[in-house]
């Protein structure tokens, strides 16, 4: 082949066929398609601070088929037209559980232990024994020793291996509000602004650079084969051999198959627009002043701050950017646009700061309603996206996905671990029973819905350290390390022979984390690594 062709041709195309050439052989008879590729599993998490009031929260029947009365009455009202594609795991616990007397987790802090085991099940470092010190390293510094689900679930199926952690609004992490770890004691900071994670998508919307031609055809879902077509004629001029002519009709015909199947209207400018991920937008969201309320800033006549974060979120599960995606709205937050003037933490103890007793706080549960209302309309915002993209399976992306929205506590003044307020929409391709809560302690339909009622009527005096306003410790205690089993199964991630997740795995996930107990917990990590209920859920498989 002559040695005259530019460095250009040289890239784009003897450079593609070099690196397809060891695949050649087995793409010699085009005659035969392969079937289409299924579509791909992809895991969306929204995760929220400081608990719900559950009273209003949870529905009265926490097993059984759902119907849009179910939710009506409830704070999940914004989510009954989802209520079909809608799955509500009941009686499931978080780890790691302050307390007071030690009994049910360590004493760090209760904010870092609920929020940096949450997704390791893994104990924190250093240990902290005294549930009301305030030294800095145990209350404020201490991390978990293993990674975090995001992590662990993208070292398979990410196309970098990292997952998109996308703090909400732009507010730095800190250790009682962190939850995403890259490693043992390594916290990951993710994006900040929406435009960071935007920017990633295939190198697209790079900012202050302009969007090169090829890219923008890209973007607008063009073939790649379209956009190498002159380069590839150029190429096809030149004298070949026999088999090299072969070799490179081979690799056009793979390029013009792979392009067919990347480049669909599902990733695209045209789907950008229609979410709402656009350049305006993404910069209206990034440019929110903190002394304002970036959640809630007006972005469009449909859409907030928040949003947006959402939009890029779906674009890049999506495009297969990053299969899986965790959004993290942010602790100590003031919501203004919703009326309020006291931060959310100090809202969910119901006195109007941190302290664990005083006196009650006026309205304090007409405000925190407030906010467990506009969380649930940003999970249905979140879920409508996903639910609007028809993917090639003639399912929805929502079909093809768990979307799932945790929350830290279950009662946020009791900051009670189990009863945990779990609410997932999808299937992921059919693994999941949707349409239902299902109560996976003991299947009973009378579950109950906590206590946060139970204090604060306006001007008595709340006492937080009895934990009266969450749910009695004898009920809802499944460990969500089989809720994550479930997870991983779901989308495809596999293990190793001892059952936990492992790069290179042929067997299903049936572990995850140090302990599933939150007893185990207590002194930090003495006690030996016990995982005592393998396996995830059958319960909430569509086909046990």
């Amino acid at each position: 082949m002559s040695t005259l062709m530019n460095r250009r041709i040289l890239l784009r195309g003897l450079g593609g066929a070099c690196i397809a050439a060891p695949l050649l052989s087995s793409l010699s008879d085009r005659g035969a398609k392969a079937a289409p590729s299924p579509a791909p599993r992809r895991l969306i998490a929204m995760f929220t601070h400081y608990g719900c009031v559950t009273t209003r929260f949870f529905p009265t029947k926490s097993h059984g088929a759902l119907g849009a009365a179910d939710l009506q009455s409830t704070s999940l009202a914004p989510l009954v037209p989802y209520v079909d594609k809608l799955l509500i795991p009941r009686g499931i616990r978080a780890m790691n559980e302050w307390t007071p007397t030690l009994i049910r987790g360590q004493g760090n802090d209760q904010d870092l232990n609920a929020c940096g085991t949450y997704f390791t099940c893994q104990p924190v470092t250093p240990n902290g024994d005294d549930p009301f010190s305030f030294n800095v390293a145990t209350k404020f510094n201490a991390m978990p020793l293993g990674r975090s689900l995001d992590h662990v679930i993208a070292e398979q199926l990410s196309p970098g291996g990292l997952p998109l952690y996308m703090r909400v609004g732009n507010r730095a992490d800190n250790c009682q509000g962190r939850i995403s770890y890259s490693a043992s004691e390594t916290p990951y900071e993710g994006c900040g602004t929406p435009g960071e994670a935007f920017s990633k998508l295939t190198g697209l919307f790079t900012p202050n650079t302009p969007m090169s031609p090829d890219s923008f055809a890209l973007a607008r879902g063009k073939s790649m084969i379209d956009i190498v077509r002159h380069d590839l004629d150029t190429l096809e001029r030149f004298d070949m051999s026999k088999r090299d002519r072969l070799k490179l009709e081979a690799w056009k015909a793979l390029l013009d198959d792979t392009g067919k199947v990347a480049m669909t209207a599902q990733c695209s400018q045209a789907r950008a627009v229609a979410l709402g991920a656009t350049p305006m937008n993404v910069d209206a969201a990034g440019m929110a002043d903190p002394k304002d309320d970036p959640l809630l800033i007006k972005i469009s006549d449909s859409m907030d701050g928040a949003d947006v974060y959402s939009a890029v979120a779906v674009l890049s599960a999506v495009c297969n950017q990053s299969p899986v995606v965790f959004l993290n709205y942010p602790s100590n937050y003031i919501f203004k646009g919703l009326g309020l003037t006291i931060e959310s933490h100090s809202l969910s103890h119901r006195i109007a700061d941190a302290s664990m007793s005083g006196p009650c706080l006026a309205n304090a549960i007409d405000m925190l309603l407030k906010i467990d209302g506009y969380y649930a309309q940003k999970f249905a915002k979140l879920i409508g996206m996903l639910n609007d993209i028809p993917e090639a399976d003639g399912k929805t992306a929502l079909d093809n996905s768990a979307a799932v929205w945790f929350q830290e506590f279950s009662d946020g003044n009791a900051h009670n671990l189990n009863n945990i307020p779990i609410i997932q929409a999808g299937s992921a391709g059919g693994y999941f029973k949707t349409g239902w809560a299902i109560n996976v302690e003991d299947g009973s339909a009378t579950l109950s819905k906590g206590n946060s009622e139970s204090q604060c009527p306006s001007g008595n005096q709340l006492d937080g350290g009895t934990d009266g306003t969450g749910t009695d410790p004898k009920y809802a205690n499944a460990p969500i390390n089989k809720y994550f089993c479930n997870l991983m199964n779901a989308v495809g991630v596999r293990a190793g022979a001892d059952g936990f997740p492992a790069k290179n795995g042929s067997a299903e996930v049936t572990k995850f984390g140090r302990y599933d107990k939150t007893e185990d917990f207590v002194h930090g990590g003495t006690a030996p690594p016990a995982i005592n209920n393998p396996g995830g859920f059958d319960a909430l498989r569509a086909t046990p």
